[in-house]
């Protein structure tokens, strides 16, 4: 490390390929999982990679590079911990997906449902949803085209948001 330190390249080199081995032993002894053991390898290597400048090469390596190890495996088995208590593990063998022709249909009449809602609406509110929700124009877009305020269009589409939800929930009461 002293000589990394000073600048041999091919001295660093061989330093980390030769505590690697010995990083992944230590890790493997306190971690299970294959992919936690080479992520905490990788992030003790980054580590000492960044910290490198504060080993004193008046004493012993060893020691220096063990404190950071086993504070990268404690934070790392820490971050798990609090990740595995809130996620639940999938097995990726049983997701199914449909296949996209399947919701063609149901899509084509939600569409037509939207569409006829929208048609409901009073102009104003209509050419407010057209504009900022369907074509995605700004506001500032939206106001110079339909020649109304920037407040008006704010308007219009929060009512006509709110009727748009009045209508569809009748649809949907009636089915």
């Amino acid at each position: 490390m002293a000589r990394a330190q000073d600048g041999d390249k091919d001295a660093y080199r061989r330093l980390l390929e030769a505590i690697t081995p010995y990083l992944r032993a230590l890790a493997a002894r306190q971690i299970r999982s294959v992919d936690d053991i080479e992520d905490v390898v990788q992030d003790v290597l980054l580590t000492v990679h960044s910290v490198r400048n504060t080993y004193d090469p008046l004493r012993p390596f060893g020691p220096w590079l063990l404190a950071i190890a086993n504070r990268r495996i404690i934070d790392t088995m820490r971050r798990r911990g609090r990740v595995g208590s809130h996620e639940v593990s999938v097995d990726r063998d049983l997701e199914t997906f449909g296949a996209v022709e399947a919701n063609l249909q149901e899509e084509a009449v939600d569409a037509r449902v939207v569409r006829d809602a929208i048609e409901q609406l009073s102009a104003g509110q209509r050419d407010a949803v057209r504009m900022l929700k369907l074509e995605e124009m700004s506001l500032q877009e939206a106001a110079a085209a339909s020649g109304m305020s920037i407040a008006a269009l704010k308007v219009a589409t929060h009512r006509a948001l709110k009727r748009l939800r009045e209508l569809l929930q009748q649809r949907g009461g009636k089915s």
